[in-house]
């Protein structure tokens, strides 16, 4: 038989609940981003594609051979 100091027996379990606790929340955390993710994979593209170039700076290339 075991007995604690300073009278706390349960102090123990009470460590093991937090530490449960908080494991809980990180793989919720987790789950979030990576679902958030997932999400931002799956867009469509014309969302994702920039918008076209305004005016016609970069257009016209002068090649010299």
């Amino acid at each position: 038989m075991t007995t604690s100091i300073s009278g706390a027996p349960g102090l123990s379990e009470g460590y093991e609940v937090l530490s449960a606790s908080l494991a809980k929340k990180q793989q919720v955390a987790e789950g979030r981003a990576a679902l958030e993710l997932l999400q931002s994979a799956a867009m469509p593209v014309a969302q994702l594609q920039s918008p076209s170039p305004v005016g016609n700076l970069g257009q016209n290339i002068d090649i010299r051979v």
